[in-house]
């Protein structure tokens, strides 16, 4: 068998590190769609007075139907509202059939407001609540443009979510 030459050798390692770039990119946890942050805390209530994460799914489900890649942030207390213990993001990405890096349970004592409206603006996407937010417009003013907040709900048991 022959040597390969100096040039041979140099087009594999180059071919060889390319692959490589490509397997880390494919590796990467991209969503792919636009951006929305739900506020999970919110949602759960949009079908009744009692929090269900039915509801959470049914919204998720629709969101991803319409070309968007949601991550979800919830308040503190919400697992004890849904399943009267706390539950962590794992806990709420397993249930919610998510990746844990698209969940996100803020610390006990910590709003969620301001965390969900960081979110979004980082990822230059929407936010889907039913809250105006007007506690954070001063630091958000994006919540008082017309589509920056994607309202829901359900009429006569059909959901319907403004603008997707």
């Amino acid at each position: 068998m022959e040597p390969l030459s100096d040039s041979t050798v140099l087009t594999l390692s180059g071919l060889c590190m390319v692959g490589l770039l490509l397997v880390l990119l494919l590796r990467r946890r991209r969503p792919r769609g636009r951006p929305v942050v739900i506020d999970g805390s919110n949602v759960m209530h949009w079908n009744g007075e009692v929090a269900s994460l039915t509801t959470v799914k049914e919204v998720i489900a629709r969101l991803q139907a319409e070309g968007y890649a949601p991550g979800i942030i919830f308040d503190a207390n919400a697992g004890y509202k849904l399943a009267d213990h706390y539950l962590d993001d794992r806990h709420f990405a397993k249930l919610l059939n998510l990746p844990t890096d698209r969940v996100l349970v803020v610390p006990k004592g910590q709003p969620a407001d301001p965390t969900i409206l960081a979110a979004a603006r980082d990822m230059g996407g929407q936010v889907v609540t039913n809250d105006r937010f007007r506690d954070w417009a001063e630091q958000f003013p994006e919540v008082r443009e017309t589509g920056h907040l994607m309202r829901g709900g359900y009429r006569d048991g059909v959901l319907w979510l403004e603008g997707a």
